[in-house]
């Protein structure tokens, strides 16, 4: 039987980039992705930073759209706008996006088996191995990394956290919707938010996430679109995904480390994971190349490659989500008053001047937020921990 050097579970962004930097050094990779093909719809608004883009090279053929305003509309629907002249994020097609980054791994030598969804991992002293539910098929490796996202059947091996928000979305088409919409409230989004974001003339993103019922509050939604002439029709097909909140008590092993979505590298404000993921992925790459190289897959080696994400993550995702547990606390009356107080104190403005604030980077501009002294009083008053 074939040793190969890594196997990589999950051929979305995250597993693909890992592939393409372990077979770009020359190790022997192998993918298996459960889906029969690359590049399935998934429940993914696609918006990334600028800092993505350019940090991993993404193609221009998979940008939609570029974008620098959004409107964010609080339950009152008094909404705020915020803009800069710059180009702050992207609009991606998602699905061109994964092929595209599987392709790369492709190139540099890793093999891709799709239609292969793994029932077992079992780490023995010198490998690994992987049994593939209804092909009778084992594959080892020397070490294996999980890059599943949320949704695998390893979830409950993994030992991995209960806080979780699902999300709903659909593709749907508009009239006269030309930037990102974000709507707020406990009867659009309970504890999260909403979203309408255009992708090309007349097409657009709708959802939402919530910890209960996302289907119907996304309905609703959309029905209220339809009714101020924002949508055309509300008869259009869901797709879901989970969203895991916080990150895993420990994301390494012997001969095993987790990455992405199933780390809950993520970003706990608005569930994004491309970024967080990829640059993750990139720290796994290189420690499992000097791991691989010296032949030293243990535990105890491999544990430097969470403490390096903690160190580039970690006070990110700790502040992202006491803010999103806060948020979580806020009735719609109170969700009002902070967006009232925000804008008659020009706080929208002085955190949009600020050039070291970034769209992939939230904890310095919620730290600035909630130090306002008019922010603070508010919170105080509401009586929030």
């Amino acid at each position: 039987m074939k040793l190969y050097d890594a196997i990589v579970i999950g051929g979305g962004p995250v597993g693909s980039y890992v592939a393409y930097k372990l077979a770009e050094m020359g190790h022997g990779v192998v993918v298996l992705e459960q889906k029969e093909r690359l590049g399935k719809r998934v429940c993914c608004t696609g918006i990334i930073g600028r800092e993505c883009v350019s940090s991993f090279a993404v193609d221009d053929n998979v940008i939609l759209r570029r974008v620098n305003s959004a409107k964010l509309f609080p339950p009152s629907g008094r909404w705020l706008k915020l803009w800069r002249r710059e180009t702050q994020a992207y609009i991606i097609d998602r699905a061109a996006f994964d092929v595209a980054m599987a392709s790369r791994a492709q190139h540099a030598g890793a093999e891709y088996r799709l239609n292969s969804l793994v029932s077992n991992i079992e780490v023995r002293d010198d490998r690994v191995r992987i049994e593939i539910a209804h092909q009778g098929l084992n594959l080892e490796a020397r070490v294996v990394i999980i890059a599943t996202g949320f949704g695998s059947p390893l979830r409950e091996r993994l030992g991995l956290g209960s806080d979780f928000v699902i999300g709903a979305q659909a593709e749907v088409k508009t009239i006269g919707v030309n930037e990102v919409e974000v709507y707020f409230g406990q009867e659009i989004a309970p504890g999260f938010f909403a979203w309408l974001v255009p992708t090309s003339p007349q097409m657009a993103r709708v959802g939402l996430l919530s910890r209960r019922s996302p289907d119907l509050y996304l309905k609703k939604l959309m029905s209220s679109l339809l009714a101020q002439g924002k949508i055309v029709s509300t008869e259009v097909e869901l797709s879901y995904g989970g969203i895991q909140l916080k990150s895993l008590a420990k994301t390494y092993g012997e001969r095993l480390i987790v990455v992405g979505g199933a780390a809950g590298q993520v970003k706990p404000t608005t569930g994004g994971g491309i970024y967080y993921g990829l640059l993750c992925a990139d720290i796994a790459a290189n420690k499992l190349h000097q791991a691989l190289e010296s032949d030293d897959l243990s535990a105890r080696s491999l544990a430097s490659y969470e403490r390096e994400w903690k160190q580039k993550l970690g006070r990110e995702l700790r502040i992202g989500y006491w803010a999103r547990k806060l948020y979580e606390r806020l009735s719609d009356q109170q969700i009002n008053w902070i967006f009232d107080i925000i804008k008659s104190n020009g706080i929208d403005e002085a955190l949009l001047k600020a050039d070291d604030l970034s769209f992939d980077w939230h904890g310095e501009a919620i730290l600035r937020l909630i130090g306002h002294k008019a922010v603070a009083k508010a919170i105080e008053m509401m009586k929030l921990p």
